[in-house]
């Protein structure tokens, strides 16, 4: 049984101080870890003294250590935030426990909130249509890859190892469409343009004019015939995107995430974007939804006059 006339006479005033000092003497922790222990006990206690004065340590249940969380999440803290100061104050009740300080654990039984998911990294729409429409491109192969490349990986949303994949016999011109071949050998088809099969047919006229074929099937080809590599797109995708963007991020990943925000924004069904992209479950591609919200929410505060 826990005292509490005792608690609150010798302890109650000091007992974060009393855990810090078990903390960084009897545990061995880092002065820093201490001191991030402390800043989220004091956040809260400081918390549930402005729900009532005559509450203490003693007195805390689930409820108020949830009601803090949830302020803490309104106040736009990451969810990696909120569980980093919910698993101090799960170690503090702990150790108050053990101590007797307290009858009970009220934190025993918290989960933290799940973990926020990034939302995918795109580029904008008027910054690919300057990057593809500029006239600094050359006829020379490698720049004519690269373009393609980066084209067909904007229009058609496939990864980077189906791009690599991909061989002379798995596009159709005529019916316009291109077969690819994605995790698990799981083959889909995706529709293509006029404006795209353009691009496909110069790539291959330049193609076969500037590389000896060693490798017969293959769609991309370097400059010595052999089937490109994924570095190899990666670069070509890379250095291409810092003509017209400053993001940290320029992979071919980037334009994936760039055909799928581009579908939704432009009505496209989400049914139909998954099936384009090839996700097994419609939860993976929900999260462009997220992307196209956010969108509309900075247009919404920049343009709405009370926004």
């Amino acid at each position: 049984m826990v005292d509490s006339k005792y608690f609150r006479k010798f302890a109650c005033e000091n007992v974060i101080d009393q855990f810090l000092a078990y903390l960084r003497y009897e545990k061995n922790r880092s002065l820093l870890t201490v001191q991030r222990y402390e800043k989220s006990l004091r956040m809260f206690e400081e918390y549930f003294k402005t729900l009532s004065e005559e509450l203490d340590w003693t007195t805390v249940d689930a409820d108020i250590i949830r009601g803090w969380m949830e302020q803490r999440m309104d106040d736009g803290m990451k969810a990696t935030t909120v569980n980093a100061d919910l698993a101090s104050v799960k170690t503090f009740f702990r150790f108050a426990l053990a101590r007797k300080m307290v009858g009970k654990d009220p934190a025993y039984l918290i989960t933290g909130p799940k973990k926020d998911k990034p939302l995918p990294v795109f580029v904008k729409e008027s910054d690919m249509n300057r990057l593809l429409d500029e006239e600094e491109w050359s006829e020379k192969y490698k720049d004519v890859r690269a373009r393609t490349i980066i084209i067909l990986l904007y229009e058609t949303g496939m990864r980077r190892a189906e791009l690599r994949g991909l061989n002379d016999q798995d596009i159709d011109f005529e019916a316009r469409q291109l077969k690819v071949t994605g995790k698990r050998n799981k083959q889909r088809l995706i529709p293509f343009g006029d404006e795209l099969a353009k691009e496909l047919e110069h790539y291959v006229e330049v193609r076969d004019q500037s590389v000896e074929r060693q490798e017969p099937e293959a769609f991309f080809l370097n400059k010595h015939g052999m089937r490109v590599t994924e570095d190899q797109i990666y670069q070509d995708v890379k250095e291409n995107l810092s003509r017209v963007t400053m993001m940290k991020k320029r992979s071919p990943h980037v334009l994936r995430h760039s055909f799928a925000t581009a579908m939704l924004n432009h009505d496209a069904g989400l049914e139909s974007v998954r099936r384009l992209l090839g996700h097994e479950s419609l939860e993976t591609t929900q999260i462009y939804t997220h992307t196209t919200f956010e969108q509309l929410r900075r247009v919404y505060k920049e343009a709405h006059p009370r926004g």
